[in-house]
């Protein structure tokens, strides 16, 4: 069974742990240098960090379970700026992840689904979000759920930059 739950400040080292996991399987294998991919899951995905990330009123955290197992999870960060992105009443998708064995549940479009209904119930009227360019299924998925390439970014990884697409939704 699959369901979706907002994180709570009591979640906090099941999301710092799906976090470090969850990127480190997405992301780990661009990062040349296996130090520095430490030093950003350290520095980013601590239980510190997560507890003081969860307690920021413009980020929404949310849970998937499948039979009761924490397996991915979305962040969204209420009007986030960015250049490329015209609208002030927004979300950044700053995070979506499905841990790689879940994957093939497709359980990643179900939580996608579910963080776009709450934006539009929180009268948000686009979703923002950037992948990196060697990113090739993460881009695919995005296309195919109707996100619109609207520019770039670059997003640094211990003063190592990578390029980004940035995608935007109307929601």
């Amino acid at each position: 069974m699959i369901k979706i739950q907002i994180a709570k400040e009591t979640d906090t080292t099941i999301l710092a742990l799906l976090a470090r996991v969850t990127w480190a399987e997405s992301h780990g294998h661009y990062i040349d240098d296996k130090n520095n991919l430490l030093k950003y899951l350290n520095n980013n995905f601590s239980v510190s960090k997560t507890k003081q990330d969860i307690n920021n009123p413009k980020n929404l955290f949310y849970i998937i379970y499948v039979d009761d197992l924490p397996v991915g999870y979305a962040k969204l960060v209420l009007n986030a700026i960015n250049e490329s992105v015209a609208s002030q009443n927004n979300c950044r998708l700053e995070r979506i992840f499905i841990q790689k064995e879940f994957i093939p549940l497709k359980i990643g479009q179900q939580l996608l689904n579910f963080v776009e209904e709450k934006a539009k119930e929180l009268q948000l009227d686009t979703m923002w979000l950037s992948v990196y360019i060697k990113n090739n299924r993460a881009i695919r998925f995005y296309e195919r759920n109707e996100f619109k390439n609207v520019g770039d970014l670059n997003f640094p990884v211990n003063g190592k930059l990578y390029e980004n697409i940035v995608f935007s939704k109307k929601i």
